[in-house]
């Protein structure tokens, strides 16, 4: 495969601002210049592939139809067509071989979102982690330099921790889009039967199905978390940042329970950075 376009300046700086806002770039500020506006671009597309799947307003039809025309963008990019849009991802691609399944994998995970998901089984659940932050941290492990075996584990166990987290921060928001991510087989055990979101959601024995589904996260975190204190080859700041920050909020959800009503916690950026300054990850 053989890629010559380049991202102009433009679209590196639209890409930095598209992840500026978020705990994601707090992260991505510890790499060196080319590694960090490769992980700003691989942001950049599944920011957007994010907002088409969570794009409220729209029928589902023409979410349908935008995933479809991304499938289109990064096939196109991989077959040596116009890839539209996708052009963003060239120089990446082309630097760090990255694979085209990997980013198709994000937009199954879309399409996941968009069937709306209500208490999926648990392999269901695994699969969905798997396509929207497992894939993004395979894609991640290329830009950081990691050896094949190290970063595929570092990403399989990251990616599973992060995105179960997310699901135990969000689940009023999800919820109020129709969707319930708790995984069918806990919420039976513990007696919760509806699997309508805001009423599943509403009952308090929901709290032992997230401190359950939290310690399958909390089993991943320390999973990655050998693998980055083995130090492998590869630039490991960022994914440890991210661990940490997103460990931390784990614990503070864990520390408040999810009986209702909840209060979100958030990442604190300030507190991971200095956690890098004082164990010396930059650089």
């Amino acid at each position: 495969m053989t890629l010559t376009a380049t991202r102009p300046e433009s679209q590196a700086a639209a890409n930095a601002q598209v992840a500026s806002g978020s705990s994601f770039a707090a992260g991505m500020r510890v790499l060196p210049k080319a590694e960090r506006e490769a992980m700003y671009a691989i942001y950049g597309f599944c920011r957007i592939v994010d907002d088409i799947a969570d794009e409220q307003v729209l029928p589902i039809a023409d979410q349908r139809i935008a995933l479809d025309a991304w499938h289109g963008h990064i096939h196109a990019l991989y077959a040596g067509g116009d890839p539209g849009p996708a052009a963003m991802l060239v120089g990446p691609v082309a630097r760090y071989g990255l694979a085209e399944a990997d980013f198709q994998a994000v937009i199954d995970g879309m399409r996941m979102d968009l069937e709306g998901l209500r208490g999926p089984s648990m392999e269901t659940l695994d699969l969905y982690c798997d396509r929207v932050a497992s894939a993004v941290g395979r894609l991640s492990v290329k830009v950081f330099g990691m050896q094949d075996a190290p970063g595929l584990e570092l990403a399989h166990h990251l990616g599973r921790a992060l995105q179960l987290t997310n699901v135990l921060r969000d689940v009023d928001e999800d919820a109020e889009m129709g969707r319930l991510y708790l995984p069918d087989e806990l919420l039976t055990e513990a007696g919760v039967t509806s699997r309508d979101p805001m009423a599943a959601i509403a009952d308090p024995r929901v709290d032992g199905v997230c401190r359950t589904l939290a310690e399958r996260a909390e089993d991943h975190y320390a999973r990655a978390n050998a693998v980055l204190a083995a130090r492998p080859a590869g630039r490991l700041a960022a994914p440890r940042l991210m661990a940490a920050g997103y460990s931390g909020v784990l614990k503070g959800m864990l520390r408040r329970g999810w009986t209702p009503p909840r209060r979100r916690v958030r990442v604190n950026k300030a507190a991971m950075l200095w956690l890098l300054a004082r164990e010396g990850l930059f650089g």
